[in-house]
């Protein structure tokens, strides 16, 4: 080769001649490997050998990147697949005794079975149940601080100014468990035995009839005002602090009409000291076949009922949320407590998280305009 080949050698090898064993490689031209043509981005090989090995370097590169990322996925369900490896609080934000705290501990003796870890309820009630809500959405978000709730996660956030927590951003659904109807009713001395008598009575006498409840802004007492809205009568309201002493006075007939969650209130229909006017479902309840629904007695499409539900905190892995959903979902439709609750009124539900979710956004909104037509002023 002489010195003009030696100056142009490089320039032929660009053009695309033959590259020699001698030759650079440009990455502008063909890649030997890959059969491709690259953008020359300015970068020369001086051999094949080299640009084969830079091929091969970035071929590694790949592959590290892709298996860091399966790793990395594997990582995020390794959780979920170890889940629950130790035990589970579940709090419940009301006094122990009450058809909540009974709630739990049924969920809790069978998800303990179902899960393989102990299930531990735990009593924080106080502030209509702000308190324990607190708590559970200001604990870690690893699953294992969960909380029982009812109508009221709905109800809250229009009866009260400002929650220490936001209850659409701070807790997420996990399970419906279950629900029950109200029993509308009446003390055996007022003079009606149906929904129209009722009505018809109240508007007979505006402002003369009271209702008891066990607490302004609770689910019983809100699903009274929806009832005499739709009715269009006024009946009194006289709160009490719980439903044990609301409950006293009704049967003690200090007061008239009381709606009530259907396992406190259904003993006294049995025993005579109330007499039940209506179910508050659309359906006739299996507990109580004889008792009209409200729908059926003169107020058409009437629906209203309690129910209790366990959410988490926010940012819960949505693979632990999946896990614990299932399991909540098996121990509800067990025989045992399918058993127990339909005995008592209550219809087992066991939703998914999405379903029990979207229920929660719907209620809020539905309890605001209640709330604001009721004339219920914000705490």
């Amino acid at each position: 080769m002489d010195e003009s080949d030696q100056a142009d050698g490089h320039t032929r090898a660009v053009s695309g001649g033959h590259i020699g064993a001698d030759a650079p490689f440009d990455i502008g031209e063909e890649n030997p490997i890959f059969g491709e043509r690259h953008v020359d981005a300015g970068v020369r090989f001086n051999s094949k050998e080299e640009a084969a090995m830079n091929t091969r370097i970035c071929a590694m590169a790949i592959i590290a990147a892709l298996y860091a990322a399966i790793l990395a996925e594997s990582a995020s369900a390794q959780p979920a697949a170890a889940y629950p490896s130790k035990p589970i609080r579940l709090i419940v934000p009301l006094a122990a005794g009450g058809p909540s705290d009974t709630m739990a501990r049924t969920l809790a003796h069978k998800l303990t079975e179902v899960a393989g870890q102990n299930v531990i309820v735990d009593n924080r009630p106080g502030a209509s149940g702000i308190i324990g809500t607190e708590i559970a959405a200001k604990s870690p978000p690893d699953g294992y601080t969960i909380l029982l709730v009812s109508t009221a996660v709905s109800i809250n956030p229009s009866l009260f100014r400002k929650l220490p927590y936001d209850t659409v951003k701070d807790l997420q659904a996990v399970s419906l468990l279950a629900g029950a109807p109200y029993i509308l009713a009446v003390h055996p001395s007022l003079p009606v035995k149906t929904v129209k008598q009722l009505v018809t009575l109240a508007k007979a006498r505006p402002g003369e009839l009271n209702h008891a409840s066990g607490g302004s802004g609770t689910g019983p007492h809100l699903g009274m005002e929806v009832f005499m809205q739709r009715a269009g009568i006024r009946v009194v309201h006289i709160t009490y602090k719980g439903g044990g002493p609301a409950m006293n006075d009704f049967v003690a007939g200090q007061t008239q009409v009381y709606m009530a969650n259907m396992i406190t209130m259904f003993p006294q229909v049995k025993a005579g000291r109330s007499r039940a006017l209506a179910v508050t479902s659309l359906k006739r309840s299996p507990a109580a076949p004889d008792i009209p629904t409200v729908s059926e007695s003169g107020v058409p499409g009437f629906d209203e009922g309690g129910h209790h539900g366990i959410v988490a905190p926010a940012g819960v892995p949505k693979e632990i949320i999946a896990k614990l959903s299932r399991d909540i979902v098996t121990a509800m439709r067990s025989p045992e407590i399918t058993k127990r609750l339909s005995v008592e009124g209550a219809e087992v539900i066991a939703s998914t998280p999405g379903e029990y979710g979207a229920m929660i956004g719907r209620d809020i909104e539905k309890w605001a305009k209640v709330i604001r037509a009721a004339g219920i002023q914000p705490q």
